[in-house]
């Protein structure tokens, strides 16, 4: 562990024909930091601010949510509420669309489009999604990765005076870049659940003209907290990267 911090410290050395700096990438991964906490606030804002926008007619999330899966002939998918504040999610081992306090019984324009989002989720899986699909099939994978990469990573530094440190470090490194991969895979997923949401709402007349896009807003800065994600995803990877490449020059 020791090594791994004195690693971090050690600024700005390029690591050979790879031409990544550690410390730049560690700049990288601030920047990002940065970012992901103006994306948020913004989106805690803006959903702050829609909430206060009644729904026309006066639905609830998820009333307008059982309206869009009817609408899409998707009948074995229960509506039900989780606790909690934009913690709403789409379980296909359950199939039930799950709105959040916030979402569930709100009659705002930020409750519909937060629901009609999850629904979009739902149909991509009664439709076969491939993004979905492969979402879907990493899961298993991601979530064993993330457990052991690092440990992985820091048996392969233990190990650095034997031929097999680097070795166990590069697979360390291929088991963080899955989280990475994961989280590619999940943009096209969250930006087309936005627009099956948006289009729907759009067809079905059930928001027009200024209410459809505070809708639109609203799932906008929702998708730019998956694409931070990412982009911190692929800095973590380029730093390990960077580390275990300085190591070797």
């Amino acid at each position: 562990m020791l090594d791994l911090l004195q690693a971090a410290q050690d600024y700005g050395v390029q690591t050979g024909s790879l031409g990544i700096s550690q410390g730049g990438s560690l700049i990288l991964m601030g920047v990002i930091g940065i970012l992901g906490w103006i994306v948020q606030a913004r989106l805690q804002a803006v959903f702050a601010k829609y909430s206060q926008v009644p729904f026309p007619g006066m639905l609830t999330g998820a009333e307008v949510a059982a309206m869009m899966l009817r609408d899409n002939n998707v009948h074995n998918v229960k509506i039900t509420h989780v606790a909690g504040q934009l913690t709403d999610h789409f379980n296909p081992s359950t199939m039930t669309v799950n709105l959040s306090d916030s979402v569930y019984s709100s009659r705002s324009i930020a409750a519909a489009a937060v629901a009609c989002h999850e629904c979009g989720h739902a149909i991509q899986h009664a439709q076969g999604y491939a993004p979905l699909v492969m979402r879907s099939a990493l899961v298993p994978v991601v979530n064993f990765s993330s457990r052991m990469a690092t440990w992985v990573i820091i048996a392969g530094i233990a190990m650095m005076a034997s031929g097999l440190g680097t070795a166990v470090c590069w697979i360390g490194i291929a088991m963080i870049a899955m989280s990475a991969v994961f989280s590619i895979v999940t943009l096209p997923v969250e930006y087309n659940a936005s627009e099956r949401a948006l289009a729907w709402l759009s067809s079905s007349r059930t928001l027009q003209g200024v209410q459809l896009e505070q809708a639109r807003e609203s799932l906008r800065w929702a998708a730019r907290t998956y694409l931070v994600a990412a982009l911190s995803a692929i800095a973590t990877v380029l730093y390990y990267v960077a580390m275990v490449s300085r190591r070797n020059d």
